[in-house]
């Protein structure tokens, strides 16, 4: 009879016990910030920078649990893909906020001399 702790799934390289419990860590994560949100426990600042930290917790519980990727030599390519990925979202977030921003700013409706009138159709 095989044992669920040294039971690997096939073509994962991982045992059950990582799923169940980045599963388990995963519910209670989103469950904590679900209730933070309904309570109002916190401030609503407060509230922000916990779900935050708990985001970041659940990402990592992720990459570990779900995506296997840890300190090896094996899964260091893994890694600088993860975090080129992230460089790369960061910029492109980062600079579509920075487009609008500037977008709105430069076309406000409240400027002097962009008042829609009659005599300008």
């Amino acid at each position: 009879m095989a044992d669920h702790k040294t039971e690997h799934l096939p073509g994962a390289g991982a045992s059950l016990h990582h799923y169940v419990r980045g599963l388990i860590l995963s519910v209670i994560l989103t469950g904590a910030a679900f209730a933070l949100v309904m309570m109002h426990v916190l401030p609503r600042n407060a509230t922000i920078v916990v779900i935050l930290a708990l985001a970041a917790i659940q990402i990592f519980v992720h990459l570990v649990d779900f995506l296997h990727i840890d300190s090896s030599l094996e899964q260091r390519w893994n890694v600088y893909a993860a975090l080129f990925a992230l460089l790369v979202v960061g910029i492109l977030v980062g600079g579509s906020i920075w487009i609008m921003f500037n977008a709105h700013e430069r076309m406000n409706p409240g400027m002097p001399g962009m008042t829609m009138t009659p005599e300008a159709f």
